[in-house]
């Protein structure tokens, strides 16, 4: 969620104006001395209007760097090198270079799918072929980034894959008479004495090589804007809408833990990208009611048995849409 804008320096000097040339209209006040009457007309004084003048809109160079949610798992057309990073010629990046009308030379997309915090300061193996390092691409001409990373770091799609498998199991042990449990992916990742779950550290642990990630960013494009941009909504608030989607994949008392899980992950990405200057883009405030539980033409996030060939938990090109339209709010001002 955006921070709020502070009173530029001109808003200060203008109202300091105004206060100044109120003064020297009004009489004496306490502890002041009047001036002379004249018998003469006052001369009339306008107080000039200053505007804050608005953050100009970065022209490139651009690049985009990110995981599968950045480069467009699966969304035809796709494009570049190596094939295995999937990326979409109409995802969000994509998009966001052609709202603001930059040249081919003026953007960069090096995404990749499956990448982690780790691939971005190293090489990542494809099946297409290894992607550099994607902060390579940054250079100290570069003037916008955005960054779409941390949820492969947190295993997101692990514990997806985990809450079905443990959801499995408990019902086993349901038919062979033993109690079964409310929540059972909840207390697989739960940790003894109440401290943060499995997925938490994670969680943080990606919070920490962020910080570090921004850092060098800062270091490699100084005049760069940096935007961090978050995650859909893939459940909503009230996930027991979601049955009917999800059957009896997920025990019901562990989607909230779903929920839990990429509303940590966000608040991370928010907190790491205030500290480091950047600005974050909220992906999951647009798309609410567009999660992966809505109507085929409402969503913008694929079901685990998603729309033939498209990537299931990934966004489609609605999302992709969406979350270049979040971008470009943000860019722009």
């Amino acid at each position: 969620m955006p921070v709020p804008a502070r009173p530029t320096t001109t808003a200060v000097l203008s109202a300091a104006l105004a206060a100044l040339l109120l003064a020297g209209c009004t009489g004496g006040g306490s502890g002041g001395s009047a001036a002379p009457a004249s018998d003469g007309p006052r001369p009339l004084r306008v107080t000039p209007t200053l505007t804050p003048t608005p953050t100009p809109t970065p022209a490139g160079p651009y690049v985009a760097l990110g995981d599968s949610y950045t480069s467009g798992l699966k969304i035809a057309p796709q494009v570049g090198e190596p094939s295995g990073c999937a990326r979409s010629a109409v995802n969000y990046p994509s998009l966001v270079a052609k709202a603001l009308g930059l040249a081919t030379g003026q953007f960069k997309d090096v995404s990749c799918s499956g990448a982690r915090t780790g691939d971005l300061i190293g090489a990542q193996e494809t099946a297409g072929g290894a992607n550099p390092p994607q902060l390579e691409a940054l250079t100290p001409a570069t003037r916008l980034v955005t960054v779409g990373i941390g949820g492969n770091d947190a295993g997101f799609m692990e514990v997806v894959g985990a809450c079905a498998r443990e959801n499995l199991v408990d019902a086993v042990k349901g038919l062979v008479g033993a109690d079964r449990t409310e929540a059972p992916c909840r207390e697989h990742y739960a940790s003894a004495g109440g401290a943060a779950d499995q997925v938490q550290r994670k969680v943080d642990a990606a919070g920490e090589r962020l910080g570090r990630i921004l850092t060098d960013i800062r270091q490699r494009s100084p005049q760069a804007r940096v935007y961090v941009v978050g995650y859909p909504t893939l459940l909503p608030a009230d996930p027991a809408s979601c049955l009917p989607v999800l059957g009896s994949a997920v025990a019901p008392g562990d989607l909230g833990f779903l929920v839990e899980k990429e509303q940590q992950l966000n608040a991370m990405l928010k907190h790491r990208a205030e500290a480091a200057g950047a600005v974050f883009v909220d992906a999951a405030a647009p798309s609410a009611g567009h999660d992966m539980c809505a109507g085929e033409a409402a969503r913008w996030v694929e079901p685990p048995f998603p729309a033939p060939g498209l990537a299931a938990i990934h966004p489609n090109a609605k999302g992709q849409e969406g979350v270049a339209a979040a971008v470009l709010k943000a860019v722009r001002g």
